[in-house]
């Protein structure tokens, strides 16, 4: 079994001494080489250890997590980010190619997430591309939580082989397709993600998206128009003609009643 190294920022004592505690009885594949309070603590571990993972609070005094990001030089360090809940920012999180613990940490939740960084680490290792994506999702990610409007304006979107930057309002439509969902993006560009169609609903909460079938999502932005001949369908602005079903078809008349007014 591979051994990775990893450091745990966190103001709070307890928090990081009972990370230190779970990790080492449940991810014996990453060893804690050391244990800091502060940001400034965790510069110094750096200086004098190899690290591979960075177990790191969002939200600390003096100077926060992607404060201390931005401290230190760009490396392959995998973060973890650990945060108590907060909608805003889990959110965020989602959105973006970070993996990410919330507190109190669950020990099965902290396994899924230390098997994921790990998958992630080693394709940034073996991939530019993926390392440069992975280093715009966490400027997006810091940009979004420091920003008062908790609109998404970027996606990192995960793929068989790696993530791509999508921004959201080049998204026409989604469509699920067993575990994964298909992007439609303006330009008739395709994507097909690992995430679940359930998982895109969750993250783009905006006014603009509507789930018009158990199967798919689009963008108000795009409709052209609606259609109840034969059925009831969703006609978009590059010709597409989606099927509402019944049972969405009252919460779509409604959404565009209520975003076509707020746009006006």
């Amino acid at each position: 079994m591979k051994e990775y190294s990893a450091i745990i920022i966190d103001d709070e004592k307890n928090i990081r001494e009972a990370l230190s505690i779970l990790l080492k009885q449940y991810c014996p594949e990453i060893h804690v080489c050391g244990i800091a309070g502060s940001a400034q603590e965790g510069r110094n571990l750096l200086e004098s250890n190899k690290v591979d993972f960075i177990f790191l609070d969002i939200s600390m005094p003096k100077e926060d997590g992607f404060a201390f990001l931005r401290s230190i030089p760009d490396n392959t360090y995998g973060v973890i980010f650990a945060t108590a809940y907060q909608e805003h920012a889990l959110r965020a999180l989602k959105a973006h190619a970070v993996d990410y613990l919330l507190k109190p940490v669950n020990p099965f939740e902290l396994q899924e997430a230390v098997k994921n960084a790990i998958h992630n680490h080693e394709l940034r290792r073996s991939h530019s591309e993926i390392r440069e994506v992975y280093h715009q999702s966490l400027t997006n990610m810091n940009e979004q939580l420091q920003s008062k409007n908790s609109q998404l304006t970027r996606l990192t979107i995960p793929e068989l082989l790696g993530f791509r930057l999508v921004n959201v309002a080049d998204l026409m439509y989604l469509q699920a397709d067993d575990n994964y969902t298909i992007l439609w993006l303006s330009g008739d560009l395709k994507i097909i993600s690992t995430r679940t169609l359930g998982e895109f609903e969750r993250i783009l909460e905006g006014p603009e998206f509507c789930r018009i079938h158990k199967s798919t999502m689009i963008n108000l932005c795009f409709l052209q128009g609606y259609s109840s001949f034969q059925g009831n369908f969703a006609e978009l602005k590059n010709g597409s003609r989606l099927d509402i079903s019944r049972r969405k078809l009252p919460e779509f008349r409604e959404k565009v009643k209520h975003y076509s007014i707020s746009i006006d």
